[in-house]
């Protein structure tokens, strides 16, 4: 089983690219985040054509959750369970024994901004909702953007990003708290060494070629799936086409 996560800031900007990953790569599951459209716009048919069954909540001009699977999903649910308003940002599908929980978490926008409080505020109603709905034997995929980079190799330059909302020691322990609830970074099991990122800011376009990233994307397991994963990479190839999100695609492998 093949399970993939991409931030594709604008699903109908990329969804050429999109369609080409799924086409050449055939995953399972695709969870998209910052789709940035209103359901009603959403390219449904397109990813349908390509043989998926589409589950999608978003809207206009930021946040958006879709996820893509060959399979269809026996109950799909967005939002906290208290807060429907966060539907665009938590999405839930349960599978014949798998469940698969993809977050496009708040950035922040700066450490004194409201937004930012709210992100560490987010990442603790999602352990609170984790510990309602699942126990550790649970078969359980927590992927997406998470906004965060979680250690020091994550991010090119973490001496200068002690103070970005993005890898801020508040915004680290947060996620950090998120992750204790049992599960285990699927890429980290394959590759240790520091050097793989997820996102390249679109401001230096040599970035990519520089290697000044952030792994700001994750494909968590619980422990019963650690155990299956074989394998997890990233495909940065989708970074490098015309017109590319900021983000690259993950992949693991079960």
């Amino acid at each position: 089983m093949r399970i993939a996560t991409f931030n594709v800031n604008s699903v109908r900007t990329r969804e050429g690219i999109i369609r080409r990953w799924l086409d050449e790569h055939q995953p399972d599951i695709l969870a998209i985040q910052e789709t940035k459209v209103t359901d009603d716009l959403f390219p449904a048919a397109s990813f349908e054509e390509a043989g998926y069954h589409v589950y999608f909540r978003g809207q206009k001009s930021y946040n958006g959750v879709a996820l893509l699977s060959r399979t269809p999903g026996l109950e799909v649910g967005y939002g906290f369970d208290d807060e429907p308003a966060d539907a665009s940002r938590l999405q839930w599908v349960r599978f014949k024994g798998l469940h698969v929980v993809n977050t496009y978490v708040p950035q922040g926008r700066d450490i004194e901004h409201p937004m930012y409080a709210y992100k560490i505020q987010w990442f603790q109603r999602l352990r609170a909702w984790f510990d309602r709905r699942f126990t550790k034997r649970s078969p359980l995929i927590w992927l997406g953007d998470m906004n965060v980079a979680h250690d020091p190799i994550d991010v090119h330059n973490p001496e200068e990003r002690k103070k970005h909302v993005c890898y801020h020691n508040d915004a680290r322990a947060a996620f950090a708290h998120c992750r204790d609830w049992g599960f285990i970074d699927t890429f980290r099991l394959h590759h240790p060494e520091p050097g793989h990122y997820t996102f390249y800011d679109y401001r230096n376009p040599r970035n990519v070629k520089d290697g000044k990233g952030w792994r700001l994307d994750y494909i968590l397991a619980s422990p019963p799936m650690a155990r299956r994963c074989h394998n997890a990479y990233i495909d940065v190839a989708p970074r490098l086409e015309p017109r590319p999100s900021d983000h690259v695609v993950l992949v693991a492998e079960f």
